[in-house]
């Protein structure tokens, strides 16, 4: 009798170390294309944008899996893949990402992909932590659908260089008002016939007046800063070279710190999601969130981004490299390799074939 009630407890004693631990060890898995999961994505997509220095605005293309872990003590944390589009709106420029058109295939697409946390509290989310990589589309695909389409230079050749600084001399040549200098070269193609270079850039307006010669080492940057993006193609001729040059001039800006490649202390303004909601920590800085938030916990950022100038894009990992959650009061949710219970969404009878939750459809097109 004695050797069954020590039996009895032992089994006892096993099914509890075995049993989940408290909700934390349960996470469900919403369906991709739910307005719950696509707000969350948006909001990632709008952290992106308001955190490039450089490059072009991302737009949502789909989102490829969601994970929802309850958040103690209160609120929901969203671990969300998403991949993304570039557009043809600059980072500067101030046109929401909804007006931006989507660069197409035959342009050499870039594609973006990310990783966010999102913490949900009362409504309202806020970003966690985000890492995010893209890429070009490759040669194959671009000839594909256009056979006799350039395809993206190096930012840093010497024909793609010689073409920014010629077109930007020939802007003020023809400007009235402010001298503008080269800020950054965005995009570039090398066209074979005719043999031209094409040009993205990026400019910014100076103390000197454009119509008088002057040497750009005597300019200096407006207080208010000033920015223009253009667009270029010089092309190669008997005897000489001809430039075709447009620029957008954006409206003032306060000055503000540019990202510094090495040694800067300075964070990256956090995006305003929402007035109410539990402030976002900005990329580039470590300490806690704010007194009373739902996650106790600091947030490591990689060095200020370095980005290689051999490159034929900006690569959205040179941003977002990642803020790892070092731990939080529900003990959970942050260790991915333990084995966890799901919940499913509900999902009733119905004739045919069951749709799967994830991925999500394809807003524009795939890369």
């Amino acid at each position: 009798m004695k050797s069954l009630v020590l039996l009895l407890c032992l089994a006892r004693l096993w099914g509890c170390h075995s049993a989940p631990h408290g909700p934390g060890l349960i996470y469900r898995q919403p369906n991709c294309d739910d307005p719950e999961t696509e707000e969350a994505a948006l909001v990632a997509v709008d952290y992106i944008n308001q955190n490039l220095p450089w490059g072009y605005k991302h737009t949502l293309n789909r989102i490829d899996e969601v994970k929802v872990w309850p958040q103690q003590p209160f609120g929901e944390m969203f671990e969300i893949e998403i991949d993304t589009l570039e557009t043809t709106c600059h980072a500067l420029d101030p046109t929401p990402v909804a007006g931006c058109r989507v660069r197409q295939l035959k342009e050499h697409a870039v594609e973006g992909d990310c990783d966010f946390r999102l913490l949900k509290v009362n409504g309202k989310f806020s970003v966690a932590y985000a890492k995010c990589d893209s890429s070009p589309d490759s040669a194959e695909d671009v000839r594909k659908v256009c056979q006799d389409c350039p395809l993206l230079a190096p930012l840093n050749d010497t024909r793609v260089v010689h073409a920014a600084e010629a077109a930007v001399t020939a802007f003020n040549a023809r400007n009235n008002g402010s001298n503008f200098q080269l800020e950054e070269i965005s995009r570039a193609q090398l066209v074979p016939l005719p043999p031209s270079t094409y040009v993205e850039f990026t400019i910014s307006g100076t103390d000197c007046v454009a119509k008088e010669a002057t040497e750009a080492a005597n300019c200096n940057l407006l207080a208010k800063k000033q920015y223009g993006f253009c667009k270029a193609t010089l092309n190669k001729k008997l005897g000489g070279e001809e430039v075709a040059v447009t620029c957008t001039v954006f409206q003032t800006q306060p000055a503000t710190s540019q990202p510094q490649p090495e040694g800067a202390n300075e964070a990256v303004p956090t995006p305003v999601v929402d007035a109410d909601a539990p402030a976002s920590y900005p990329l580039g800085a470590s300490g806690p969130l704010p007194t009373g938030s739902p996650i106790d916990t600091h947030l490591l950022a990689a060095a200020p981004p370095v980005v290689p100038m051999h490159s034929s894009h900006y690569d959205l990992r040179h941003l977002f490299m990642g803020v790892v959650l070092l731990g939080s009061r529900s003990g959970e949710a942050l260790h991915p390799g333990k084995t966890r219970s799901v919940v499913q969404p509900s999902v009733g009878a119905a004739a045919g074939p069951v749709v799967p939750p994830c991925p999500g459809r394809v807003r524009h097109f795939k890369v």
